[in-house]
């Protein structure tokens, strides 16, 4: 059975400097008009009350650039994997959703141990979203809110929090947090309720269609004359595709020292809207005019990932449509629009 608690604000904070004492918390800050997951210093600087943040949690499993192997000339190499705990603290339930499906991602075949091992690792403070972001249609995509994928999920009921634990992880927490009492019925009724109207009301686009309707929307697309007219409008910056939580693709480089013998092995965020993501031996691209990279995102968020593993690579949280400078990356819209014939 779950552990539900209920938390002042006060108590909040105290429990998270506890944390943070103990071992590397991130959470969610203010980073001028916008937010970002960082380090925490003190829980002051925690913002539960964020819109979205400009990158998703992905980051901290994998990272923007990371070390995956160290190699020498004299044959010797090594496999570079993380062996640190941590605490995300704050992860909408859109992004908890992202995370699962990264998950099974990066188990499916060769299991990626970089990956898994810091995923393997952290500890999951979900919260449930009290200010929508301009650009959010979670509800349409059943992701305003979360029954898994989380350890611990907070949701503010009132002047406090309902401190929802779920797993061993989330527990072992709790020790930190001291004697708190549970939450009574009429707490749980109100969270309920914020539960029922998120589910609801949390879109600020609304997309005409279930979202298991897409694969099919897709399969009679492929020549819409949307494909064209927006990719004329596309600067091919990758922004849309480097800001999404269920973008995963990346480019593997060696990277050899000054004195050639040593060297190592560097994984980074890549993106198939970028001219050379899909230029192969020999300069071949089977993807060089921009219309058919801006269509493939759309296809493969809406139809390849169902077709691989049944779920929509789209959580609704609405980043891309704010990083798109052409404003031509909203789904909802894009979507919306093949509906229309």
């Amino acid at each position: 059975m779950p552990i539900v608690k209920y938390i002042t604000t006060d108590q909040l904070l105290v429990w998270v400097n506890a944390l943070i004492a103990a071992q590397t918390v991130y959470g969610v800050q203010a980073k001028e008009q916008r937010f970002a997951y960082d380090a925490l210093a003190d829980a002051a600087d925690l913002r539960l009350d964020f819109d979205v943040t400009i990158l998703p949690p992905k980051k901290f499993f994998q990272p923007l650039v990371e070390t995956i192997m160290k190699f020498h000339v004299d044959g010797h190499y090594e496999s570079v994997t993380s062996e640190e705990p941590f605490i995300i603290f704050g992860v909408h339930p859109y992004d908890v959703v992202a995370i699962a499906q990264m998950d099974e991602v990066f188990r499916a075949n060769y299991a990626d141990t970089h990956y898994l091992s810091r995923r393997e690792r952290a500890t999951i403070v979900a919260c449930d979203i009290q200010n929508a972001s301009p650009s959010m249609f979670a509800a349409c995509m059943g992701t305003a809110t979360v029954e898994d994928g989380f350890d611990i999920l907070l949701t503010k009921i009132g002047d406090g929090y309902v401190v929802d634990v779920r797993t061993a992880k989330g527990e072992a927490l709790l020790v930190a947090l001291g004697d708190a009492p549970d939450a009574d019925a009429g707490t749980l009724a109100r969270r309920e309720q914020f539960w029922d109207d998120a589910r609801r009301f949390l879109n600020k686009y609304l997309l005409k269609c279930k979202p298991t309707d897409l694969p099919a929307l897709l399969e009679d697309q492929y020549e819409h004359a949307i494909w064209e007219h927006n990719a004329g409008l596309c600067y091919s910056c990758g922004s849309c595709n480097m800001v999404c939580p269920t973008c995963y693709c990346f480019d593997v480089q060696d990277e050899v020292d000054w004195t050639l013998e040593k060297g190592t092995r560097v994984r980074k965020w890549d993106s198939c809207m970028l001219r050379d993501f899909a230029t192969v031996a020999g300069g071949h691209n089977f993807r060089r005019r921009r219309e058919e990279r801006y269509r493939h995102r759309f296809y493969r968020k809406g139809q390849y990932l169902w077709q691989r593993m049944g779920q929509i690579a789209c959580v609704g949280c609405g980043r891309c449509t704010t990083a798109c400078t052409a404003k031509i990356a909203n789904p909802v819209e894009l979507y919306n629009t093949l509906m229309e014939g």
